[in-house]
């Protein structure tokens, strides 16, 4: 047995914890900071709380706010350039995983000693890196605790960093930030975290018992709490154990790599602007049940998580699994197939020849895809 696993530093689940921000950061000599974060959030008003104490404190605190889904590296570029201009010392992400993700790759690049462009693919990036804390608003990507960054980097491609140094100081799990997200979100977030933890526990490479057994806990606590938490979204106990469930699927999948779900999802976000997790969902069936052969007994183990009680041999359990997944999406009023966000027959093609791209991925896959078998994957999703 021999693994490498890495995981944030810190992490605090505290309900409220965004309301003492300032302060956390004043204590670790923060002196002057950028905050990270997007449109949405900010006119959510989740930094209202937060952003008064910082004045009373005497800390001067900025905001960049232009961050978008699947972020170019003209946002990056900004967002470094407006962290060298505050001469920022200290890093916040705060939002989903795009404003996450940019704030990790500021991070790394405002002290000017890296440039993005030499800092794509695994163990690049160096460092050193500022100070960072992360502060999810979303139950999803798992970004707080994971070593990878994505860039989009043309119509048709998305490229990651991927190395420990983006790993922050502190991740805040602070529940009261996710009562406000609409239903849709919470459903697309939700599933985005199940494939990570899923993916994570199948993968072909670097699969080890650590990730396992925080992908197995973190399906535990999303598939419990999914339906309450879209249901009720006031449920403060559901919406933290989405955010607990969440960061438990990054850990696992930052050290036991994601696969062909979201390799196949990837082009559908950067050609057809399709959220994240809504495209791992619309993808999340056709490649389960492609992977069968080869990950049922793996799939089998986790459907008596997520659905309890599934009966027959470990491949009739794992047929069952990827069948109440591939309706999911739907069930939680989603759309269930690729044609309702605008993709048709005639795109097939070429999302094939996009997901060929993403060998970072594909090599993880329990099961081979090849061109063509990524072509019948999309049409089974169409």
């Amino acid at each position: 047995m021999q693994f490498d696993f890495h995981s944030t530093r810190s992490i605090l689940v505290e309900r409220g914890g965004t309301n003492h921000l300032a302060k956390r950061i004043a204590e670790r000599g923060g002196k002057s900071v950028l905050i990270i974060t997007d449109p949405g959030v900010l006119s959510a008003g989740l930094l209202e709380k937060a952003l008064p104490q910082f004045k009373e404190i005497g800390l001067p605190v900025q905001t960049f706010s232009d961050v978008q889904a699947d972020p170019p590296v003209s946002v990056i570029d900004a967002a470094v350039k407006a962290a060298q201009d505050a001469k920022a010392d200290y890093i916040v992400g705060f939002g989903g995983g795009s404003s996450m993700d940019v704030a990790k790759l500021v991070a790394l690049l405002a002290p000017g000693k890296e440039k993005l462009a030499d800092v794509y693919g695994v163990g690049m990036a160096k460092g050193p890196r500022l100070p960072l804390i992360l502060v999810p608003t979303t139950a999803g990507t798992g970004s707080e605790v994971t070593t990878i960054s994505i860039v989009t980097v043309s119509e048709s491609e998305k490229k990651g960093v991927v190395s420990p140094q983006l790993l922050p100081d502190l991740a805040l799990l602070d529940a009261e930030l996710t009562l406000g997200l609409p239903a849709h979100v919470t459903a697309a977030t939700g599933i985005d975290a199940m494939v990570h933890a899923i993916e994570a526990f199948t993968t072909k490479r670097l699969k080890n018992p650590v990730s396992d057994c925080l992908a197995k806990e973190a399906l535990r606590l999303l598939a419990g709490n999914l339906h309450k938490a879209v249901r009720t979204g006031s449920d403060i106990d559901a919406r933290e154990n989405m955010l607990l469930g969440a960061c438990l699927a990054g850990m696992a999948f930052t050290n036991a790599p994601v696969a062909g779900v979201h390799a196949l999802a990837y082009p559908i976000g950067a050609r057809f602007h399709v959220p994240h997790g809504l495209s791992n969902a619309l993808m999340l069936g056709p490649v389960m049940r492609f992977n069968l052969e080869a990950a049922h007994s793996m799939y089998a183990e986790l459907g008596q998580i997520i659905k309890p009680g599934l009966q027959g041999s470990s491949i009739e359990q794992a047929t069952q699994l990827a069948n109440y997944l591939g309706g999911l999406a739907g069930e939680l009023g989603l759309p269930k197939q690729l044609i309702e966000v605008g993709i048709t027959a005639e795109d097939i093609d070429q999302l094939a020849a996009d997901a060929m791209l993403q060998t970072r991925l594909l090599q993880n896959s329990p099961r081979e895809i090849t061109l063509n078998d990524a072509a019948l994957l999309y049409r089974e999703a169409l």
